[in-house]
């Protein structure tokens, strides 16, 4: 019941109760719903999509998505995937590796360009990385989604990093970009102080 053909060659799709079950799963994830209350209070601060994420081999991917109330945002799905290079997400989280690990992953990463501002260089990735990793925050400036900016950090949680990110157009972001990295670190320490208070997974 979970899966179901249609036409010859069959071809397979997703039944809603694959679905309903994804959702079950999802409202079960402890450490989602420990930090949920804190990305949702993110979201109303800053008006803007908040995303929270996860490293998976080469990729991020979002395990949660709230989206900002504006009638224009940027939008996304739980369980998309996106390039380590060139989102936010990614690069906070290709930023928490120690110098070795960062190197050896940036020889090995594709970095294919998707918007005329992509970086697309191991070299020049690496230095700005190590500039925000000083910084304490990572920006992506259209350059995995045309038009889109995202500011992001990581937070550890259970031994593992996780990413925060507040993601909008570039009309609303630039200008308020200092405001939403106050936010966003703000949030951040309040998963850290969260964290150091509950008990182990």
């Amino acid at each position: 019941g979970f899966l179901y053909s249609i036409g010859s060659p069959r071809t397979i799709y997703p039944s809603r109760k694959l679905g309903m079950l994804m959702r079950q799963v999802a409202l079960k994830d402890v450490r989602i719903q420990r930090v949920l209350p804190i990305l949702e209070g993110l979201r109303d601060e800053t008006a803007e999509t908040v995303l929270f994420g996860k490293r998976q081999g080469d990729s991020a991917i979002y395990l949660e998505v709230l989206e900002g109330c504006q009638a224009i945002r940027y939008s996304a799905n739980q369980g998309d995937r996106k390039p380590l290079h060139s989102s936010a997400v990614g690069k906070s989280l290709l930023g928490s590796l120690s110098e070795q690990d960062l190197r050896e992953s940036l020889i090995k990463l594709s970095m294919p360009r998707f918007t005329e501002s992509t970086v697309s260089d191991p070299g020049m990735l690496y230095e700005e990385l190590r500039r925000a990793k000083k910084r304490g925050f990572y920006v992506s400036r259209g350059e995995n989604v045309q038009d889109v900016w995202a500011v992001a950090a990581t937070v550890a949680i259970g031994g593992e990093q996780f990413s925060v990110a507040v993601a909008g157009p570039i009309g609303r972001m630039k200008g308020l970009l200092s405001a939403h990295v106050r936010a966003l670190l703000k949030a951040c320490h309040a998963i850290s102080e969260l964290e150091k208070q509950a008990a182990p997974f």
